[in-house]
């Protein structure tokens, strides 16, 4: 085989697999948003290496979880809340939609609020303006392009994660320190401590995911005319289909652990080993990448530069995927139109709810909340929030009447109720030591 033949083929090759990438990537990014950063930069420099074993065994509950959202999707071609409408009461429907719109609503807030604060680490703009630019922004793109456009914007700006592991690896780390600690777990028994792992699992498994990425399956299957394989119009799902969703969705899960990892490890190096054991403002989370533009003049600025692209790009990709699966679940309990590729006529209570969950979203900066405590808190309601639902989805997953012969296996059923007690537990502890 020629050389330029071999390139070609693998490139190709690159570019098929490319590809296969889409709702798992877009779901594991949009994991790592600005309020996740903020939520594990204060981990690391609180705690330092001491909560570096959530990130690896996260892992498998997280992937476990996303399947099963995505593979609800894949196989009856609807989102979790129509699901949930078709096989259980409408007060069960109306309180999981409630919990996602509200987390969700809040999170948009403290994201939008967050971008605002990193821009003003390089512009001298009132927060107010740049609040709402970056919110029009936001609508503007989420409801005048379609699918197959935004989709590839949100690929794209998944790249701003690069950032963390790039400065893990240049930092100088106490390796064996950090090894042990990644795999023997430090549990603590106080507010502090259970506040923020709740607020850690809140923020790695999300209710706007679990929403999320099975919308968008759905949508992937309708952009490519997928999943109706026979006259009868009865849908049908292939191995390969299921092979290709899981492929994407472990890759996205995968990618978002390992930059919760790193974002913890910068923060426990850079920020506690320097005495930050509080990151109150995004000056201080910008910090953490200091040492990534240390030879640079002005080191301080290049990173708050590297840190402002990468909160303003991860919460572009993030606040439309919390309005969209706060309005698929919203449309999908009241038998409105649903779809990015819809146009604003077409769903007009489908993008009323995006519009007035982020408008909303944008008052809430408004009231007085620090920006970077309303992340962290944000990512502690969505820890509570996220427990009934992990009990439905488990329920809907193994349900061979809805899901047929692809409900969960033994090993799924099992890591869902792993993650379901778990963060039920969490949750419980977190109440019962406040004020202790």
């Amino acid at each position: 085989m020629q050389p330029k033949t071999f390139t070609k083929l693998r490139k190709n090759r690159f570019l098929r697999f490319l590809t296969l990438l889409g709702p798992g990537l877009t779901t594991g990014a949009a994991d790592d948003d600005p309020s996740g950063i903020a939520t594990y930069s204060q981990t690391g420099a609180q705690f330092g290496y001491g909560q570096l074993w959530t990130a690896l065994y996260m892992l498998p509950f997280m992937m476990a979880v996303q399947e099963s959202c995505a593979r609800i999707g894949l196989v009856t071609g609807k989102g979790i809340a129509a699901v949930v409408k078709e096989n259980y009461s409408k007060t069960v429907l109306y309180l999981v939609v409630g919990l996602v719109v509200i987390a969700n609503t809040i999170n948009i807030g403290a994201d939008i609020g967050a971008m605002a604060e990193a821009a003003r680490l390089l512009i001298p703009v009132h927060f107010v303006i740049l609040t709402l630019a970056i919110t029009a922004i936001i609508l503007a793109l989420e409801i005048f392009t379609n699918y197959k456009t935004y989709s590839k914007i949100l690929k794209w700006l998944a790249l701003a994660l690069l950032a963390y592991p790039i400065t893990a690896f240049i930092v100088h780390q106490p390796w064996g320190t950090v090894f042990k600690s990644t795999i023997v777990p430090t549990i603590e028994f106080n507010f502090g401590f259970l506040f923020i792992i709740t607020g850690v699992l809140g923020t790695t498994i999300s209710p706007y995911m679990f929403f999320w990425e099975a919308s968008q399956v759905v949508e992937e299957q309708e952009e490519k005319r997928n999943g109706y394989g026979n006259n009868s119009g009865k849908r049908v799902v292939t191995g390969n289909m299921i092979h290709r969703m899981r492929l994407d969705n472990n890759i996205g899960m995968i990618v978002s652990e390992i930059t919760t990892w790193c974002i913890l490890l910068v923060g426990a190096t850079v920020l506690h080993q320097s005495g930050v054991k509080d990151v109150k403002t995004a000056a201080d989370a910008a910090k953490a990448l200091e040492p990534l533009v240390h030879s640079f003049p002005n080191s301080g600025f290049w990173a708050k530069l590297i840190f402002s692209v990468g909160i303003i790009g991860l919460g572009f990709l993030a606040v439309p995927v919390l309005s969209g699966s706060a309005a698929y679940a919203v449309s999908e309990a009241f038998n409105w139109n649903a779809s990015l590729n819809y146009k604003p006529k077409q769903a007009r209570g489908f993008y009323g709810v995006i519009t007035v969950a982020t408008v909303i979203g944008l008052i809430i900066n408004f009231v007085g909340i620090d920006p970077v405590k309303a992340l962290v808190y944000a990512a502690v309601l969505n820890g509570v929030a996220a427990v009934p639902l992990l009990y439905l989805i488990l329920r809907v997953a193994k349900n061979e009447k809805i899901m047929g012969e692809h409900k969960s296996g033994a090993l799924s059923t099992s890591l869902l109720w792993t993650t379901f007690v778990a963060m039920g537990a969490a949750a419980v502890a977190m109440f019962f030591t406040i004020g202790k």
